[in-house]
């Protein structure tokens, strides 16, 4: 076990060098060329994915969320990382989640997965940050009100190496995402994939893992 576990740490430092190239398929599209119905039509009802561009060109966010500067706003602002093994909430200040990330070594990093700083009287200062785009501002949660609906939003941030998963998003939902800095690697697969495909045994269930052997 503990000769794996090194193998494991020494793979996951140069997981981006050894992890195979992917041949990226999805289409970019324009969004200032776009109108929300072209949307509806061309993408989203014959579930087409898409990468939308120009989307973010005028959003704060696009220079306001680099650690440095969230460590300096948020510095004393708990952020959801994880869960224990009851299920509880695992919870670090920003400003120690700064040094986390500048130094750890682990071969599946914690990594922010907050669905609670809209409400949180400090945090919410961040909704300033981003707008909705046009095309997914249809919200049929709101109908529940807002003590009654579901997490339905999330700021997300890690290092190297930290990720989900196989899943489905929470009650079969759909979440756009929009990429600040960095990079993500998404694979997406039709809802007629077989359940063999997806469910596979492997070292670990970590997200890296998946990715190197799947």
């Amino acid at each position: 076990k503990q000769w794996y576990q090194r193998r494991v740490r020494e793979f996951y430092k140069t997981s981006d060098t050894l992890l195979p190239p992917v041949k990226d398929t999805c289409l970019r599209v324009d969004s200032r060329t776009l109108s929300p119905e072209e949307f509806r039509n061309k993408y989203e009802l014959p579930r087409i994915p898409i990468v939308l561009t120009h989307v973010m060109d005028n959003w704060p966010s696009m220079t306001k969320w680099t650690i440095k500067k969230l460590a300096k706003k948020y510095r004393n602002q708990s952020f959801k990382v994880g869960e224990d093994n009851k299920g509880n909430s695992v919870k670090l200040k920003m400003k120690y989640y700064k040094e986390y990330v500048a130094c750890n070594k682990d071969d599946s990093p914690l990594y922010i997965f907050d669905g609670n700083y809209g409400d949180h009287r400090k945090k919410c200062a961040l909704l300033d940050d981003y707008k909705v785009p046009d095309y997914f501002t249809e919200d049929l949660f709101h109908y529940c009100g807002e003590k009654r609906r579901p997490p339905y939003r999330w700021v997300v941030a890690g290092p190297k190496r930290s990720g989900t998963s196989v899943h489905i998003d929470p009650l079969g939902t759909h979440a756009w995402n929009a990429i600040i800095s960095g990079y993500k690697r998404w694979i997406l697969f039709p809802t007629h994939t077989p359940r063999y495909l997806l469910k596979q045994k492997l070292p670990d269930s970590e997200a890296i893992t998946w990715f190197k052997y799947l």
